[in-house]
């Protein structure tokens, strides 16, 4: 339950003022008779909730979730739609694990992790070496969680890290025409660009693509899809510091080299895609009234 009208929606379905519960903390409600939980959320940039309850008493509940929403505009937008919400506040699903190198602390846990926990990669970043396609908690805007009063693995790399973190976090504005032309060849003769699935145009747990200024990598496009609210097509991305400033034109390679062995990637071609850095959070509530104060 997000958006601007949610907190409303809950009050009216529980009958009461909203308990006061801290970002990603859980709350107690009773829904049509029913105990309910909920995880304090703000996916989209707005307070809202992630509700838990027995499966047999969902279709009651839902039924009085959907009752108070008429007086508020409540609209079910589904699965897919709900996952570009991320892309409005600047939040990275799906990271790979730096757990796949040569690292003896880590072997152990390597042979007890089941092969169906291991997702895909996807994307233009074409590497031998698995290190490539790891990411740091700054690359993610995760720096201020960071802490160094405890022993872990890795402690000392990131501590040298810290003192001048390579890359940040930034949203990618793609450019309309070129959006538009990739699209537009899948139609007529082929190859054309790979397919794009919309809103949310992932196509892999782990989506990584080249982000090039001057025909040199200076970063990695990562969750990507379409903003419905903004009529645009973003991508959140790492970049280079130094080339991090808004308005800044780079271009996203999007699509795989030839001969890809995934059963989920068509036959198509690479396609440049100009994109313009913006900041992140890209939307402006979630910018200033939602991540400044969680």
């Amino acid at each position: 339950m997000q958006g601007p009208t949610a907190a409303a929606v809950l009050e009216q379905a529980t009958g009461a003022a909203l308990p006061e519960t801290k970002f990603f903390n859980m709350a107690e409600f009773t829904i049509a008779g029913h105990a309910v939980r909920g995880l304090r959320h703000g996916m989209a940039g707005r307070p809202g909730f992630e509700l838990f309850g027995p499966w047999a008493e969902g279709e009651p509940v839902l039924a009085a979730l959907l009752e108070a929403g008429k007086d508020h505009g409540l609209v079910r937008v589904g699965a897919k739609a709900y996952s570009t919400a991320n892309l409005e506040s600047g939040w990275v699903p799906g990271p790979i694990p730096a757990i796949f190198g040569d690292d003896p602390l880590l072997k152990e846990y390597r042979e007890w992790l089941p092969a169906s926990a291991v997702g895909a990669i996807g994307g233009s970043v074409d590497s031998g070496d698995i290190a490539d396609y790891y990411l740091t908690p700054y690359d993610l805007g995760y720096g201020r969680n960071v802490k160094f009063d405890h022993d872990f693995v890795g402690r000392e790399a990131l501590e040298e890290l810290a003192k001048n973190p390579p890359r940040t976090k930034v949203t990618l504005v793609w450019n309309n025409d070129d959006v538009t032309a990739a699209i537009g060849s899948l139609l007529g003769h082929g190859p054309g660009a790979k397919y794009f699935d919309l809103p949310k145009i992932r196509y892999a747990l782990h989506q990584l693509d080249k982000v090039l200024l001057n025909g040199e990598q200076i970063g990695i496009s990562l969750d990507c899809g379409y903003i419905a609210n903004e009529r645009a097509m973003v991508s959140l991305a790492t970049i280079a510091k130094e080339h991090a400033e808004p308005g800044t034109e780079v271009t996203v390679v999007w699509g795989e080299q030839p001969n890809s062995a995934k059963p989920q990637v068509e036959e198509h071609r690479t396609w440049p895609l100009r994109a313009t850095v913006a900041p992140v959070p890209f939307v402006q509530f979630a910018r200033t009234n939602y991540r400044s104060k969680r």
